[in-house]
């Protein structure tokens, strides 16, 4: 999740991947360990009158295996069911999917069986130079500037290992700011020293940041203080834990602007 990817590179060896761009995650970390700790009819309960389509975006989305997952629970579907079996889908949620490494972005668009309604784009969130026309592209598509719900599903580690405390901090600000409800599952710092570990064993350079984050120890913790102190979210609820230890917490937004946003579409 920091410097784009570069067209055609050869695969990763293993534990090769600095932005956290594995190319088969979900073989490890299976979508159904996340998606089983959501209560079914979140969406209804979160946007009992909201109007639809709601829209979603979800950040470093790898080869769009959990975006799917997230798509079809969320909106009840069984696992068998795609855009075929389900034509109106889209009507109620509209997922926008974003990765920084293109060879896995391709991967999504050509096995994604909601096509209509998740989009999946090559783009490095960090850039504010190419994220801002982006997305405000996307928005307007459907009259909007905001989005109703995001998901950052062990992305965070990626962008405080590759920017610092002061991007962590910007990547989160930016989020808030963004989306009026936003799930996200921080990586522990068990996960920071490992990765830094899998790099050195393969002989490279360690993580520009690594040594000098000052932000460390319970993530969970500090990134639910960074949102609810710095960037005027409130914890709603903390769904459990997955096997491989990492929280599910539901952020919402205290924001004018998500508020305003939706009362006006309602009117």
């Amino acid at each position: 999740m920091a410097a784009p990817m570069s067209e055609g590179s050869p695969a990763l060896e293993p534990g090769a991947a600095p932005y956290g761009n594995f190319p088969n995650y979900s073989r490890f970390h299976p979508p159904e360990g996340r998606v089983r700790l959501l209560p079914g009819g979140l969406l209804r309960s979160l946007f009992p009158a909201a109007a639809r389509p709601l829209l979603g975006l979800d950040v470093g989305c790898n080869s769009g295996e959990l975006s799917v997952a997230l798509y079809r629970h969320l909106l009840g579907l069984q696992e068998s069911e795609g855009s075929l079996d389900q034509p109106a889908a889209g009507k109620d949620l509209n997922l926008l999917c974003c990765d920084i490494d293109p060879v896995l972005i391709e991967r999504a668009q050509q096995c994604s069986p909601f096509p209509a309604s998740i989009s999946f784009a090559n783009l490095d969130i960090m850039d504010s130079s190419a994220r801002e026309p982006f997305l405000s592209s996307y928005l307007g598509r459907f009259g909007r500037s905001t989005f109703d719900i995001g998901f950052c599903m062990s992305v965070t580690m990626w962008i405080h290992l590759n920017h610092g405390d002061s991007g962590l901090m910007e990547f989160l600000s930016f989020l808030s700011s963004l989306c009026k409800y936003l799930l996200i599952e921080p990586q522990p710092w068990k996960c920071y020293r490992a990765a830094a570990r899998r790099l050195r064993k393969l002989g490279r350079n360690d993580f520009d940041h690594f040594r000098s984050l000052a932000i460390s120890g319970d993530m969970a913790e500090r990134i639910t203080q960074i949102l609810t102190k710095d960037c005027a979210m409130e914890l709603v609820c903390c769904f459990g834990s997955t096997s491989w230890d990492r929280s599910l917490l539901l952020f919402k937004s205290n924001g004018s602007n998500h508020e305003g946003r939706e009362s006006s579409e309602q009117e």
